[in-house]
């Protein structure tokens, strides 16, 4: 089961951050990929089990649910239900950690999937770099950092 892990360290305060990603329909407006995105029944976008089908700027479309979300510890989980990248089972955590030193947050993204051992390393690459990095620049970006 292949495992992507990417980390940053945003500037600004983790609560700010938080503030900014904890809507679960809010990709539109963080990330640079998603065009447009909706939950799905008219359900509260932090209900647990809720389901968001956005779609991408390049035209794909993506379907996942909530599976967990704590105002406490600052995370989410969330599973992909349908994608066209191709992965089975793939869960997926967001976090957030204050950094005292400076009232910085240090991001971490994972998710864990099955897919064809030939697709690994693409799909590693493909998820880590042009997703999850590039959402983090978006938010440090966001909040005037690099």
């Amino acid at each position: 089961m292949p495992r992507v892990y990417v980390s940053s360290v945003i500037h600004a305060p983790a609560a700010s951050v938080w503030a900014r990603i904890r809507d679960f329909n809010a990709l539109p407006e963080w990330t640079p990929f998603v065009a447009e995105s909706r939950i799905e029944q008219g359900l509260p976008s932090d209900k647990i089990g809720c389901i968001r089908n956005f779609t991408l700027k390049d035209g794909g479309r993506i379907r996942e649910q909530l599976l967990g979300l704590s105002d406490y510890d600052l995370n989410c989980t969330y599973a992909i239900l349908e994608s066209p990248m191709g992965v089975e089972n793939y869960i997926a955590k967001l976090s957030l950690t204050p950094i005292t030193d400076g009232n910085r947050t240090f991001a971490e993204w994972q998710a864990d999937f099955d897919c064809p051992p030939d697709r690994e390393r693409a799909l590693i690459e493909q998820i880590g770099t042009h997703v999850f990095q590039n959402a983090f620049n978006a938010l440090k970006s966001a909040f005037g950092g690099r």
